[in-house]
């Protein structure tokens, strides 16, 4: 391993060259700037476990190239060679338990190692490109969403640890917000929580915001919940480096403290992260690992002994925030609201204990529009009376469109003001939030479809009829209780491996949901849930869907 004052020939805090995988050693700032040259995987996996490398997509990053170090030099082992490379990516993905982006790295460029050294490598690479474009997505996307929960003026915004570009590839996640909210001449002011034990605020994330020309003051950690009392924080970014599917998020130790104050004082708590950094396969965070590190972090600093001898330290990496303290998780492609949290700061705004202009609800407070837009609390009636309200507006016509069919009529419940708001917010309550995307089924699912979509902030995708769609497409044929009929999926609307909530207005035989499930697997996607306003019970709809789990806001005998 060696240090030299050299840059990456590209904007990037991690790269590949001449054989080498080069890092920013960010031990060394603020003092001094300089590259780490390192040219075998132990020297990777030092740079990872030392915080030379840190920040959960920058080592996702650094373990990718690792891989592709170890393929390179383990190129002329012969049939030994893949097992060599493997037992290299196992060490990688060990060498820091909780970031999750560092095995997700891991595994992936390990696809491609049959193909040889040179696919792994460009798989690596490809990932640098892609981190700066996904990264640049959720900035936007983070960056508007805190302007429609904070006032219309120059902002105080709150950050804990490093999250910008020496923590990703480049651009950053929250950090990254702040540099374009800055950018826009939304900012004010950004503090910056020191993060002790090792001061990445302090030193990295400063030199950052130094360096980009943005104004900030350095706090303690201790000082912040003081800061949001006295009215000095309209809105806290933060990162993730591991976050459970139901927003459960593990970040840099103090982050949890920092969503109670924020909670306590109504001021919005933003996670923003890549997608990378969710783990699906965690229920919540009670299953997140948590790295503790060596107690010298706490009881010396700069080599000396800060603590009597033979002191003892509890020096936890991460802490885990629950979802329902998050105001929002925001990725390049969603803006997730979890289940049960904070989904405005307008009930607690006034709650800052020091009175005074500074602390009045206006630092806090969010337009009385967003308030009930951004909604998904559950509404105060009972899933009994939704129903009862959506059975007592249906209108059923017989003999439409075929003679002894009843064709439901949902047009008395989109026309109720405030009804289509609280079904859809019902539906994505249903599912906590554990999709990537909306798929709504023509003609009539697209109206609950967008508003769900829209209320969660995810991609809305239309099943259309054959012909409507342009481009090359999937098609599923299907019957009706009334005969056959055939949907179409654009071929890139779904990206492999979305979660995706399918949505239309009546279940009835099943034949419609099980053709869009068709066209779910046809693009290598899953099927999270289906949602429907009505159930025709009896037709064997439910029965036909049993792979899937449904979710009817109404039934009605068909």
């Amino acid at each position: 391993m060696t240090s030299q004052p050299a840059t990456s020939a590209r904007e990037f805090s991690v790269d590949w060259a001449d054989g080498a995988v080069l890092a920013i050693d960010q031990r060394r700032l603020p003092a001094e700037t300089s590259w780490l040259r390192l040219t075998d995987v132990d020297q990777v996996i030092e740079a990872i476990q030392t915080l030379a490398v840190r920040g959960a997509p920058a080592i996702g990053l650094a373990g990718a190239l690792g891989v592709a170090l170890s393929a390179h030099l383990h190129a002329g082992a012969g049939p030994a060679a893949d097992a060599r490379v493997r037992a290299d990516a196992e060490r990688l993905i060990a060498s820091r338990p909780t970031a999750v982006n560092l095995e997700w790295g891991v595994r992936r460029v390990l696809t491609r190692l049959p193909d040889g050294p040179a696919a792994v490598l460009a798989e690596a690479v490809a990932m640098l490109d892609e981190d700066a474009a996904l990264n640049t997505r959720a900035v936007a996307r983070a960056a508007e969403l805190v302007l429609s929960l904070t006032p219309d003026r120059p902002l105080r915004l709150l950050t804990h640890c490093n999250t910008g570009r020496l923590a990703t590839g480049s651009v950053g996640t929250a950090l990254g917000a702040v540099r374009r909210l800055a950018d826009a001449g939304r900012v004010a002011e950004v503090l910056v929580d020191e993060t002790r034990p090792l001061l990445q605020g302090a030193r990295l994330t400063a030199w950052e915001l130094a360096e980009a020309g943005v104004p900030y003051r350095v706090l303690a950690d201790s000082a912040a919940a003081a800061a949001m009392a006295q009215g000095l924080v309209d809105c806290v970014l933060v990162g993730a480096d591991r976050i459970a599917a139901n927003g459960d998020t593990a970040n840099k130790i103090g982050t949890y403290g920092l969503a109670v104050a924020a909670a306590r004082h109504g001021i919005p708590f933003v996670v923003v992260a890549p997608e990378s950094t969710w783990d699906r396969q965690l229920p919540d965070g009670s299953g997140i690992v948590v790295e503790e590190r060596a107690s010298e972090e706490v009881t010396t600093f700069a080599g000396a002994r800060t603590t009597p001898e033979g002191a003892g330290a509890y020096n936890p990496a991460f802490d885990v925030t629950p979802a329902e303290l998050i105001t929002a998780v925001v990725t390049e492609r969603q803006v997730f609201r979890p289940a049960g949290g904070r989904t405005t700061p307008a009930a607690t705004a006034g709650q800052a204990t020091t009175p005074g202009p500074a602390a009045t609800s206006e630092a806090t407070a969010v337009p009385e529009a967003t308030a009930t837009s951004e909604a998904t609390a559950t509404p105060e009636a009972t899933d009994g009376e939704v129903a009862a309200r959506i059975v007592g507006l249906l209108r059923g016509y017989p003999d439409h469109p075929r003679p002894g069919v009843v064709f439901q009529d949902l047009s008395p419940l989109y026309a109720e003001p405030g009804l289509l708001a609280e079904l859809a917010d019902r539906a994505d309550a249903l599912f906590a939030g554990a999709y990537d995307r909306v798929l709504a089924v023509e003609s009539r699912g697209f109206v609950l479809g967008a508003v769900i979509a829209a209320r969660r902030g995810v991609p809305l995708t239309l099943a259309r009829k054959p012909g409507k769609l342009p481009g090359a497409t999937h098609q599923a044929a299907y019957t009706l209780e009334y005969g056959t009929d055939s949907l179409e999926l654009q071929r890139d609307a779904v990206a492999p491996g979305d979660r995706v909530l399918v949505v239309d207005d009546v279940l009835a035989t099943g034949g419609t949901l099980a053709a869009v499930a068709e066209l779910v697997a046809a693009a290598d996607a899953k099927v999270a849930g289906m949602a429907v306003v009505v159930e025709l019970t009896g037709l064997g709809g439910a029965e036909r869907l049993a792979d899937h789990r449904v979710a009817a806001l109404s039934e009605v005998a068909a």
